[in-house]
């Protein structure tokens, strides 16, 4: 067995959480050649390289497949934010099961098909810091109120904004994940106001983060942060530097004496960008994405094969454009199926059977996706 000694350095996993307007979004744009998935619409004003905003958690997955096989687009894949992908991951869960709700599964179940989808979420996310990429959540804080079991009276503590229910299982899976985890917030003094020092009012307003456990709410970091820094990307910047060094120790070397490392540098991620058609669509902010030449090119290209319907549902129609499956393939095998009647259009398809695009289609999309390739080369429709 080869015993590796030393510090190994290594992309970084970052999860940041505040209250709203505090400025995540902004703090995480300075991460080195950040790209962002924008789950709420949050980057609208900020000159960043993004992803569409994604329409189902299937295609959420998708982004984040593109960056793992294409690893040179970017340095940092920014989440923005974790617990809107949370509720997608919900709408996802019970679409896939036909439940109208987590409760409707009955005994806690449908909590747990959450945290375990949400665990092959962070399991994708840890698969993309092995490929040197930077990974960033960001969320939104909320009040709640705590009790200890052990002590009397409860408190206010700040936690991530999830789930009221699904907050126990999928918070501590995003802190445990975290290689650092920072609360935002501002930072109030309280004045007296009377010579008694009876009345005071709230002052202040500074931006800070915390770093490191307090009873009001969680943070943690394994660089020696202190405690209380100002809320500025130069505080940590020294983190992402040092894990910027892609030496690595080969398989093949050992290390014999205490406290020494044998390295060996590996062939630099170039990054360049994909050429088209293989490079997914980034919008990104100088690049209006419904001027009037892309809807003309869009009248344009109703004519042609390639053309996808706008009447079919957003999230469906985004994960068709994006792996080029047409409105005809679809049809042939969801016919083939006997899932709606011959000849029915794609856009019709929730009227003649409710549900069967967000609960399969969308919901079992690597499935169907599989259909229809395999329909190309042998005209055969194998999937369930």
């Amino acid at each position: 067995m080869k015993i590796i000694k030393g510090k190994l350095p290594h992309a970084k996993k970052f999860a940041l959480y505040g209250p709203e307007g505090i400025g995540k979004s902004t703090f995480a744009s300075q991460f080195p050649e950040p790209i962002f998935i924008d789950t709420e619409g949050s980057t609208k004003e900020l000159n960043v390289s993004r992803f569409e905003k994604p329409a189902s958690w299937s295609m959420l997955l998708e982004q984040i497949k593109y960056v793992h096989d294409n690893p040179q687009i970017c340095k940092t894949l920014v989440i923005d934010t974790v617990d809107w992908a949370e509720q997608m991951c919900i709408e996802h869960i019970c679409a896939k099961h036909q439940k109208d709700g987590l409760e409707s599964f009955g005994y806690g179940s449908g909590y747990i098909y959450v945290r375990e989808e949400f665990g092959r979420f962070l399991n994708r996310l840890e698969e993309i810091v092995e490929h040197v990429v930077n990974v960033v959540l960001v969320a939104h804080a909320q009040l709640r109120k705590f009790e200890q079991p052990d002590e009397m009276g409860a408190y206010d503590r700040w936690e991530l904004k999830l789930g009221k229910k699904t907050a126990s299982q999928i918070s501590p899976l995003v802190k445990e994940w975290s290689d650092v985890l920072l609360f935002a917030n501002y930072k109030t003094y309280s004045i007296a106001v009377d010579d008694k020092g009876k009345k005071h009012k709230a002052q202040g307003g500074r931006r800070v983060m915390y770093t490191s456990h307090h009873p009001c709410w969680d943070a943690k970091n394994r660089y020696g942060l202190p405690e209380e820094v100002p809320f500025e990307y130069e505080q940590i910047a020294h983190i992402i530097e040092a894990g910027a060094d892609q030496s690595v120790i080969r398989p093949d070397q050992s290390i014999t004496d205490p406290g020494q490392s044998v390295t060996a540098p590996t062939q630099p991620i170039t990054r360049e960008p994909l050429p088209e058609p293989e490079q997914m669509r980034l919008p990104v902010e100088n690049r209006p994405m419904a001027d009037d030449k892309s809807k003309q090119a869009a009248e344009d290209n109703k004519d042609s094969a390639l053309y996808i319907d706008e009447r079919i549902p957003k999230n469906l129609r985004d994960l068709m454009i994006a792996h080029t499956v047409m409105e005809d393939e679809i049809q042939r095998v969801c016919e083939a199926k006997g899932y709606v009647p011959l000849g029915t259009p794609l856009y019709e398809y929730d009227t003649v059977n409710p549900g069967i695009v967000d609960g399969l289609l969308v919901a079992s999309w690597e499935q169907v996706k599989a259909a229809v390739m395999s329909m190309r080369e042998t005209e055969s429709i194998p999937f369930n």
